[in-house]
């Protein structure tokens, strides 16, 4: 089985929300809720795959001093398996934007089971809210 490597983020801004976008229309578990961040290409760590994500898909830039390493999700699709470092992020530049069809939602911490998951993100909600 094949394993894909995927870099995510927890955005979180003043209020302590968190920044969920939803899967658009066309992709796969489109309408599910998920944590900003993308594919990790060949030759980047996660952290600059990050980066990379946070420009195109949302508009804003930040940097690897700003990206603390927070957990990591591990799970068997019927296809891949999907290994998925989680960082938490308190500053960036700019103002987040959905730039690929997406919407976005700031959400508070004990709200975020509200919100349909693919299931590799589920585990990750209880130790956000827990670090929160």
């Amino acid at each position: 089985m094949k394993t894909l490597l995927v870099s995510a983020v927890a955005l979180i801004d003043a209020d302590g929300r968190v920044l969920l976008a939803q899967r658009p229309e066309g992709k796969s578990m489109a309408g599910l809720w998920e944590f900003p961040g993308g594919k990790i290409e060949t030759g980047e760590t996660p952290e600059t795959a990050l980066i990379r994500e946070l420009h195109e898909e949302l508009g804003i830039d930040t940097w690897e001093s700003c990206l603390a390493p927070l957990t990591f999700a591990s799970h068997a699709y019927d296809d891949f398996h999907l290994l998925m470092p989680l960082f938490a992020c308190r500053k960036w530049k700019g103002t987040p934007h959905p730039k690929e069809g997406q919407a976005l939602k700031w959400v508070r911490a004990n709200a975020l089971r509200d919100y349909p998951m693919p299931p590799a993100d589920v585990p990750l909600i209880s130790i956000l809210r827990d670090w929160l």
